[in-house]
């Protein structure tokens, strides 16, 4: 009797035992997350105005570019172009390592600005000043307004590119420094001036940047032989 009790114990703690491991036990439902904060952003008003606030979930809005933006990244096109037709004529003519560098550094940061002010017009259908355009077509001084400052003229490139050695590194170094000193100030007007937030952080950059390379350019024209 004892042992037919004690059978039917474990066949129930078998079964007992099955039932378990065949059916899944549905896991607790997870606790409702809270809400999370609504956090605002900032957004830089144009020049002359005041930061606003704006809500993430919101459309970000961009002012319209003005007309010095446009006339700005169209002249610079041909401004920048300049610069690299300059350098390309230093590793055939430069006698100085030196000079050789500074080539280097303008064409691999013009190089690349050229595609993003081309790409920043074309957005917008406006004419990019084709390779080779004449810079008067696209000075907008003649309308009224600020124009390219520090390009050289026809006379001054065909200078440049009859010299050799030692008189040509003059001559690229007094030239290069003009040309960055009038691409300053026209990226200094149009962040006056301007609305559009990438032709300002373009503009930023040229300041900063060839800023810095006219200080490089004077140290080289002091401290050549």
């Amino acid at each position: 009797m004892q042992r037919t009790w004690r059978t039917a114990a474990a066949a129930l703690l078998l079964a007992a035992t099955c039932a378990c491991t065949d059916e899944p036990v549905a896991a607790p439902d997870p606790e409702p997350s809270p809400p999370a904060p609504s956090v605002a952003e900032l957004q830089p008003g144009a020049p002359g105005e005041d930061t606003t606030t704006r809500n993430p979930s919101e459309p970000l809005e961009e002012p319209d570019a003005t007309h010095d933006d446009v006339a700005f990244m169209q002249m610079m096109v041909l401004h920048h172009r300049q610069a690299l037709e300059m350098s390309a004529l230093v590793p055939d003519r430069a006698d100085d390592q030196r000079v050789r560098d500074v080539a280097a550094r303008i064409e691999a940061a013009q190089g690349p600005e050229i595609l993003v002010m081309a790409q920043w017009l074309t957005e917008r259908s406006i004419d990019v000043p084709a390779p080779g355009a004449n810079p008067a077509e696209y000075d907008h001084a003649q309308h009224g307004h600020a124009g390219m400052v520090g390009m050289l003229t026809p006379d001054e490139l065909d200078e440049l590119a009859d010299a050799e050695g030692a008189e040509f590194d003059r001559l690229y170094l007094e030239d290069m420094v003009r040309h960055h000193e009038g691409a300053v100030e026209m990226a200094r007007f149009v962040l006056e001036h301007g609305a559009d937030p990438r032709v300002n952080e373009l503009a930023t950059g040229i300041v900063a940047e060839q800023s810095a390379e006219i200080a490089r350019l004077e140290q080289l024209l002091v401290s050549r032989p």
